[in-house]
Parts: structure tokens; C-alpha cells; sequence
């Protein structure tokens, strides 16, 4: 059997195994790369370059950073601040937590949003007395959102940036308009899907009121060391490019800067990562490279380019929901690297622009579609459940399917009215 061939194989059963939850998805990921590299798909040396460490080490340092934040009791503080603003009704707290993340992300990566904001939000849940999954679930939509709006809030937009040329400012001109028509269209309908999930009793909404939010900031010094080294480490998210220095490296210097002047503990500090999200992208990262080595993705968007026959409203509109979809299903940021050398060869022959558009709208919002479609779902997945939360593959798909689809129908307005007509 061909490599390719063997790739699809274990690539697709992975991916059944981890919708049907027959094993917990990191379980099944790690499975699924081991047999890419047992089965010859990939050799060791290849398999072991594809895992990317700016990935792995930003969410180990971000991780660590909100877990002392979490000690200091802020994270109660800003929820019981949320609540009584929102005077404990949950459809006003979304519309404040949606635009939050939105723009949040687009300044620094929806992974580190969804790590600071998703302990706000299940204490929010908590405290009133409703499952937090509907929450973390606006949450990440919103930051996958926001985060298309610039080159800094998705790693696809920095490849796309790269390779076309586009600077930060025009880059932004160009996504913001969509970004923000699908943001606005996507509030109504998430609390149209989980109105009903958002039901708060009186006596669990009166008695969130009353809570006191000075009470639960617990040690004051800590908080003012970590929130210094917070605000440090989001400046050197802005400014990673000027200061040559990956977000990554950022973060663990960030984590590192805290253990020294803290002085805890290093083996309870590191207790607080999520194991478990590191291992789950190790194994999808080596499995997505095998694709990719084989020449399956290139193989798919190569058929279809060819199939549109040079018509350019029909080659943009492709790229934009093919790209969705395959985004929904396996790590945009490879995806992208393989669609953008395609692009560029058509370019010999037309202008590309809209293309470039679309590429970055279908690979960011496709992100939506399933809870493996970005980084930032699975995080939230892996918080969840370790509050005692199931996050599963069916419910996410349950309600991302339908903001992908309404988030692409409005890219698609977009690219036609201002690029195709």
C-alpha cells in the first residue's frame, strides 16, 4: 500500500475515533502519529521537525502564567465584576465577554485570550448556577473571529502577510470590515442557539449580587508581581517582530521571570499545564505533516483549482469554503503554507488579490467548524475538563457548523461586492 494511501487511512480513523470518542482525542492523536511514523508515511527526523515548538512552548508558558494569576483570586474578581454589571443576567455578560475576546485577539493570539478569559467565564457559569460550556463555546467563536481581523491574530495571516506583501495597516483595512459584520451577526445568533441553556433562576442570579467581589482576592503581592509580568509579556506580544523574538519565547520568559521572584515551587507550577493539550497537538501536528509530505492536501486543492478553469469569482469563492472546511479538519497553518505557492502560480496569469482574501477568511473562521479547527478550542476543551466539563467533537460541531456557514455567507458578500464586481 502507498504511502499516500496509508496516510489518508490512519488520517481519517484518527479522526473517527475522536468524534465517536471511543478514546480521549489525545489518546487517539498520539496513536495516529506514532503509526505515521511506525508505518514508514514519515521518518523520524521529519515527524519530530513537524511538531511546532512556538505552539508548544507559548501555550506552556501562557498556562503557567494564568495559573498564578488564577492563585491571586482575580479571575473571580473580574467575573463577579462581570455579573453585577450584567446584574447577573448572562445574555448581557456574552455580549460584553464577545466583543472582549474579539478585540482582544486581534492584538495578541485567541490561544492566550481563551487562557485568560475561559477561568472568568466558568466561575461567571458557577456562580450562576448554569454549565459554563456554552460560554467557553462564545468564547473561542469570538476570539477566532477577532483574531482574522490582523496579521498578529492568527499564525495563517503572518504567512499570507509574507508571502503577498501586505503590510500590517492594509491588512487590517481588508479583514476589518468582514471581522466585524461577523462579529455583529454572530452575538444574536449565539444567544439565539443557547438561549435556552442560559436560563438563570432569581435565587442563583440575587445571590450573585450579593456576593462581594473584594473578598475573593487572595494574596494582593502576587498579584501585582504576575499582573507586571502579564502586562510585559502582552507588550512583547505586540512587539515580538520589531524585538525578533517569537511569542513563545516571550511566554516562558514571562513563566520563568515568575518562578524567580515568586519563589514557588517549579513542580507545582508546572502541575497547572495541560498536559494533555501538548500532547493532543504533538500527535496532530505529525499527523497533518504526513498529508501534507505525501501530497494529499496539494493533491485536493490542485483538482479543484483546475476544475474552476481560471474563472476568478469561482476560484476566490472556492478557496474561501474549500479552505474553511479543510481548516475545520486538520491545522490551518500547514494548510495555508501548501495553498499559498498554488496561489502564487495562478498569479502568473491573473491578479490574485481577492484570493488572498479568501484564504485568510476561510482558514481563520473554518477554525469554527469543529473543536479541533484551532488551537484555541482545544485549550478550552482541556479547561473544561479539568473543572468537570465534557467539551465534545459532536457539540462543538453542533454549533460551529452554523457560524461558519453564516460567517462565510457574509465573506462572501464581502469579497464579491469588493473585490469580483
Amino acid at each position: 500500500m502507498s504511502d499516500f494511501s496509508l496516510a489518508i487511512i490512519v488520517f481519517v480513523a484518527t479522526y473517527l475515533i475522536i468524534i465517536s470518542e471511543r478514546l480521549h482525542r489525545t489518546t487517539a492523536a498520539l496513536v495516529g502519529g506514532t503509526l505515521m511514523i511506525l508505518l514508514g508515511v514519515l521518518s523520524q527526523d521529519v515527524a519530530f521537525a513537524a511538531i511546532d515548538l512556538n505552539v508548544i512552548f507559548l501555550l506552556l508558558g501562557m498556562m503557567m502564567i494564568a495559573h498564578l494569576l488564577g492563585e491571586t483570586g482575580v479571575f473571580q474578581w473580574i467575573a463577579l465584576k462581570a455579573v453585577q454589571i450584567g446584574q447577573g443576567r448572562p445574555i448581557p455578560i456574552i455580549i460584553i465577554t464577545s466583543i472582549a475576546a474579539a478585540l482582544a485577539s486581534a492584538l495578541l493570539d485567541n490561544v492566550t485570550v481563551v487562557i485568560l478569559i475561559s477561568p472568568i467565564m466558568m466561575f461567571v457559569a458557577n456562580t450562576l448556577g448554569i454549565s459554563p460550556i456554552p460560554f467557553l463555546l462564545i468564547l473561542v467563536m469570538a476570539s477566532n473571529i477577532g483574531g482574522a481581523a490582523t496579521l498578529i491574530g492568527d499564525p495563517p495571516n503572518i504567512l499570507i502577510g509574507s508571502a503577498a506583501n501586505i503590510d500590517f495597516l492594509p491588512f487590517a483595512a481588508n479583514m476589518t470590515p468582514p471581522v466585524l459584520f461577523s462579529l455583529l451577526t454572530f452575538i444574536p445568533i449565539a444567544i439565539l442557539l443557547f438561549r435556552k441553556q442560559l436560563d438563570v433562576d432569581d435565587d442563583h442570579r440575587h445571590a450573585a449580587l450579593l456576593l462581594d467581589s473584594r473578598d475573593v482576592i487572595k494574596e494582593p503581592g502576587l498579584l501585582l508581581q504576575t499582573s507586571l509580568v502579564l502586562v510585559l509579556v502582552l507588550v512583547g506580544f505586540f512587539l515580538h517582530g520589531a524585538l525578533g523574538l517569537e511569542p513563545a519565547v516571550i511566554a516562558l520568559s514571562g513563566a520563568t521571570l515568575l518562578l524567580v521572584i515568586t519563589r514557588r515551587n517549579p513542580a507545582r507550577f508546572l502541575e497547572s499545564v495541560e498536559w494533555n493539550t501538548l500532547m493532543f497537538f504533538v500527535g496532530l501536528f505529525i499527523m497533518v505533516e504526513a498529508l501534507v509530505s505525501v501530497g494529499v492536501i496539494e493533491e485536493l486543492a490542485s483538482y479543484f483549482l483546475t476544475a474552476t478553469q481560471g474563472n476568478m469569482n469561482v476560484m476566490t469563492m472556492f478557496i474561501l469554503w474549500f479552505s474553511a472546511i479543510a481548516s475545520g479538519f486538520i491545522d490551518n497553518i500547514p494548510y495555508t503554507a501548501t495553498m499559498i505557492p498554488l496561489i502564487e502560480a495562478v498569479g502568473d496569469a491573473v491578479s490574485i488579490k481577492p484570493l488572498w482574501w479568501a484564504l485568510a477568511l476561510g482558514a481563520d473562521f473554518g477554525g469554527n467548524l469543529t473543536l479541533v479547527g484551532a488551537s484555541a478550542n482545544v485549550v478550552a476543551a482541556s479547561l473544561a475538563e479539568r473543572a468537570g466539563y465534557r467539551l465534545t467533537f459532536g457539540a462543538f460541531l453542533k454549533y460551529g457548523w452554523v457560524i461558519v456557514f453564516v460567517t462565510l455567507i457574509i465573506s462572501s458578500i464581502w469579497l464579491n461586492v469588493r473585490y469580483l464586481m
